[in-house]
């Protein structure tokens, strides 16, 4: 069977198939609103893109671009995207993948609609990885009450957000997992997309702690290990 997944018709007769091997397929949902810290998801969508350090050049990983409506987004560095999907039409499943950025934008009332949708999906056991603005979304919805997480600063989401009641489960580290959740300062994007990598397992272990050492300290021998973990 042929189909042409080519605009947004294309794209929602993918999303609507009653896929019979869903499990080999995995969806990362990527959000995004304008201010989108450019810098903050470049490692995730680079190697997810290319999947040039996956374990197998068949793995099944579908980079999906997802905004509160179709309309074009601006990021923070000025780049223009087009969603994929909008999010009313988000259909995620066990074993994706959401990712949600950080923004200046945040708090503006039509990011309200992603944010409602996490509760759900960390019940239903999709991972959300959350970076800098995003995270303060979170802890102002809730969200992080009750679980392991860390953020920009623990006394700005004190002081910025109204239902975060979360400051025993607060962590001052670059990145905290806790089961399905990822969150990071927004000064950590090497250290966020490392968990995530390593939560989604599309690297075979040494390749992952090689690509991390390589950016992490720029030394060339890494580069050596991470050629040398794809043989």
């Amino acid at each position: 069977m042929n189909l042409n997944l080519n605009g947004s018709l294309g794209f929602k007769m993918f999303c609507n198939i009653d896929w019979q091997f869903r499990d080999k397929y995995m969806n990362v949902f990527l959000y995004v609103l304008n201010t989108l810290s450019d810098w903050e998801i470049g490692y995730l969508t680079a190697e997810i893109n290319s999947g040039r350090y996956f374990k197998s050049s068949k793995n099944n990983v579908n980079l999906i671009k997802v905004g509160n409506t179709y309309e074009c987004i601006t990021t923070m560095g000025g780049i223009k995207i087009t969603p994929d999907e909008d999010i009313c039409n988000l259909k995620a499943e066990k074993g994706d993948v959401i990712i949600l950025p950080g923004g200046n934008t945040w708090f503006e009332k039509c990011n309200e609609n992603i944010i409602h949708l996490i509760p759900d999906m960390l019940d239903r056991d999709i991972l959300v990885a959350a970076i800098c603005g995003a995270t303060v979304a979170l802890a102002n919805y809730g969200i992080l009450n009750n679980t392991k997480h860390t953020s920009n600063d623990l006394s700005y989401l004190q002081t910025s957000c109204p239902g975060y009641t979360g400051e025993s489960f607060y962590i001052d580290t670059p990145s905290v997992v806790d089961n399905n959740l990822i969150t990071a300062t927004g000064l950590a994007p090497l250290e966020f997309s490392y968990e995530v990598f390593k939560k989604i397992d599309v690297m075979h272990l040494d390749t992952l702690q090689a690509w991390y050492q390589l950016y992490k300290t720029r030394d060339l021998k890494y580069y050596s290990s991470l050629v040398g973990s794809l043989k």
